[in-house]
Order: structure tokens, then sequence, then C-alpha cells
């Protein structure tokens, strides 16, 4: 059986210099993205548990079987994308961003309705409609995500999509943390703020999608071939993309650490620091901070390259969090900290971007076909599994240190919680540190080899359309 997914020849203009328009463009939509995917990660254990009346560890099955369906269907739309030879003047992905952005947000919105149903009756809306939004998120992530490998080859370039994209990823978070939960305060009736303010932050997710689609091009294209490459040979030939396989172990561990912390801050600001207002000083403190960390990408990727950038990024985030774990719980300090850690995690989280896209050069200068989506997918596949496990860990978790919705918490709760803010973070943060340095080889003079090799390759190939 064949994959839906053709050999190709890779032609265009890989070296162009992209504008700051089209930088800035391709970063507004991970602004899109983030005001839609954001509001599930922040909000919605809250809101099953709090108003749509799920007990937590359902609330935490849900994130994790969801999250788990997401990672196949990323796999599903990654081979369906590169599956298209047709492609229309739009391009390979960019209609993707276009037309997939308006059902995704009508799911977003969806996915925060509490019908008066029976508890059964409950679960089963939290699992369908939150299943349906990530199913519509992959259909625009996944060609969102392939693009910056389609727009161009330049490692400056690279990195300073990977730091436009960090940006953007900071200002949705910066605009929800600060606006979604006044938003809701106003209304008596929690469940009408939360509709008012989803479908707020989803439009605004579309407009900026349109921005995305509107403003860039793909130069990198594919020149399709007729055979199809057999599915096995298909993954065989991604498992022999080690750089991509670091990556993706690596991102596991970061990625759950970053959502698990987004998931228990909310619990941790009312409880721990008796605040829940706090929560728009915060985001505004660390996400402001995140996105002028993510302004040093490029210099230090220029400087230190790629691989050292990201580890500094890890050493920053953890040391932070081991600090606000060990001092005695208070505001000040506790902002400080993670405003720095906020700052240097930017780095590592903004990278991954780049570096995925380098897999998709070296992807082709290994097997010899370019398969943007399918590596792209793979990346995802591993985020998604990431963003169950850090759905799953706090509902359960919440259980084990006797959360009650509501209440004061006991002494043994609070430290628990705590514990869930930081520690849990910072020790899946360093096993993502220890992996990375130890197994990452694709350096930056090798990257710059693998371009050249491929563009030495490409030229000389005869025509095979």
């Amino acid at each position: 059986m064949g994959a839906p997914v053709l050999a190709s020849k890779t032609t265009g203009t890989s070296s162009k210099k992209l504008s700051l328009k089209e930088k800035m463009s391709y970063g507004l939509g991970d602004v899109g993205n983030g005001l839609m995917f954001d509001m599930g990660q922040i909000y919605l254990l809250k809101f099953y548990t709090d108003v749509l009346g799920i007990s937590s560890y359902w609330a935490g099955l849900v994130f994790l079987i969801s999250k788990i369906f997401d990672a196949f269907a990323d796999a599903s739309v990654g081979a369906f994308v590169d599956s298209r030879t047709n492609f229309s003047k739009r391009g390979k992905f960019r209609p993707f961003i276009l037309w997939g952005s308006i059902p995704l947000a009508i799911l977003t919105v969806v996915s925060f309705l509490a019908p008066d149903f029976s508890d059964s009756g409950k679960i089963v809306w939290a699992f369908g409609t939150y299943m349906a939004f990530g199913l519509a998120y992959s259909i625009v992530n996944i060609p969102y995500g392939s693009l910056s490998a389609a727009m161009t080859q330049n490692p400056i370039d690279r990195a300073s999509l990977g730091s436009f994209r960090a940006i953007g990823s900071q200002m949705a978070l910066l605009i929800a943390g600060v606006s979604v939960i006044p938003i809701v305060l106003q209304f008596s009736n929690h469940k009408t703020g939360y509709i008012v303010a989803i479908s707020i932050m989803a439009l605004l997710g579309v407009v900026f999608h349109f921005i995305c689609y509107r403003n860039t091009k793909e130069n990198i294209v594919r020149e399709q071939r007729k055979e199809k490459i057999p599915l096995p040979v298909l993954f065989k030939s991604l498992l022999s993309n080690k750089p991509l396989i670091v990556l993706c172990l690596v991102s596991l561990f970061m990625i759950a650490a970053s959502n698990l912390r987004t998931a228990v801050q909310l619990y941790y600001l009312e409880y721990n620091l008796n605040n829940p207002g706090l929560m728009a000083i915060l985001t505004f403190l660390s996400i402001g901070l995140a996105i002028l960390g993510s302004m040093f990408i490029p210099t230090l990727v220029k400087r230190i390259g790629k691989k050292k950038t990201f580890a500094l990024g890890l050493i920053i985030g953890i040391t932070a969090d081991i600090v606000n774990f060990v001092l005695p719980t208070d505001t000040t300090t506790f902002l400080i900290a993670f405003s720095i850690g906020s700052f240097g995690l930017a780095f590592a989280l903004g990278l991954p971007w780049v570096m995925v896209a380098d897999a998709v050069d070296y992807h082709e200068w290994n097997s010899g076909e370019r398969t943007e989506g399918v590596v792209y997918s793979s990346y995802s596949f591993f985020r998604k599994l990431a963003q169950a496990l850090a759905g799953f860990i706090p509902g359960v978790a919440l259980g084990l240190i006797a959360y009650v919705p509501n209440v004061q918490q006991t002494s043994e709760t609070l430290l628990g919680l705590k514990g869930l803010m930081f520690m849990v973070p910072a020790s899946l943060n360093i096993i993502a540190l220890v992996i990375l340095v130890l197994f990452y080889k694709l350096t930056d003079t090798m990257y710059s080899k693998i371009v050249d090799e491929l563009k030495e390759r490409n030229n000389n190939k005869p025509d095979q359309a």
C-alpha cells in the first residue's frame, strides 16, 4: 500500500531573503492559533471542573484521550497535505490556513458551552467537543507549521521566523491572559461570560489567520513525480531522521512542562496566593518578558548556535522554577522568578519551530523526499502527546492532593499545588535538557553543508514532473 506522499524535486528561491512584513505576518499566524488553542490549555480544565461541573479526574481524562486522538489526527493531516498534487495559486499550505480557521473558531466557542445535561452527558459532551476542536486545529496548524520550511532555507531567516512565531505565541497568551477572565467576571453568570470572552478571542483568531495567509508566500516548490512512496519506506526514512527524533523527545518533556504549568496556574493564583485577579498582571509581566526574550533568538543563534541557545533557555527556566519552589510563597518573589524564567524559556520554546524546519531539509538530504507535512506532523504528534500528559497529570494530581473546588485548601493541598506549578515542570525540563545536550547532533555547520548539497543536487537533477 502506498502512502499519500509523492517523491519530489525541490525548486524555488530557497535562499530568498524574507521581508519584515512576511516574517511578521507569519508570526501573526501563531497569534491566531494561540487565541483559539490557548483557550483550552489555560481555561478549559477550570471550566470543566467549576462551570460545566465534571470531576477533575474526568476532566483530566478528556485532555489525555483527546490529545492522543489529536496526535493521530496530526499524522493523518500531514500525510493528506503532502498527498496533494494539484496546487492552486494559493499554494500547498496556505489554503488550509485560510479556509480552516472559520470551523476552528466555531468549535473553539462550542468547547466552552455548558449544556444542562446529566453527569454522564456532560462528560460525553466534553469528549466530543474537545476532540472535534482538536481535529479542526490540526487541519490549520499542521499546514501553518509546515509553511515555514517552504518559505526559506536561509538559516538567519529561519531563526527570524522562529522568533516571530514565538513572539506571536506569547502575544496570544498575553491577550488571552489579560482579557479573558476580566471579561468573564463582567457577567454574574460565568457560563455567559465564557461564551462572550471565547467568541471574541476566536473572531480575532480568524482575522490573524487571514493576515498570515495574505502576506506569506511559498518560495520552495515541490515538483511532483507520479509514483507514491510505500508507507513502510516512508516511516523507515522518518526513523532515520535522528535530529527529528531527538527534537521530538526534547519537545515531549519541554512542552509537557510548559502546558502543565499553564494548566495549574489559575489554581496556584487562587489558592496559594489568594489572588485570582493576579492572572492579568502575571500574564502581562511574564509574557511581555517572553516576547522580549524571543527577540534575542536570531542574535543568540548567530553568536552561539541553535543548540546552545536552546540549552541556555532551559537552564534559565529550570533555575527559576526551583527558586520559586524553595522560597516561601510570596507574590513579589514569585513574579520576579517566574518572569525571569519566562524570559529564558522563550529561547527554548521558540527554537523548535526553527529546528523542525531544519529537520525537513535533513530528511530531504537523507532520504531524497521533501515531505514537510509528514515531518512536521511527526513532530506535532509528540507535542500532542506532551499536551495529553499535561492535561491528564493535573486532573489526576488534583484528586491525589485532595483538591476541592471553591473552598479553602489544606496545607498539604497547597504544597501539592506548588509542586505541580514548579517542581514537576522543572524535572521535565531537566530531562529535556539532558536529551538535547547528549543526542542532538545537527550542528549549524552541518546544516549549512546540507543546504549547499541540496542546492547542488536539485540544480543537477533532471525534471521529473
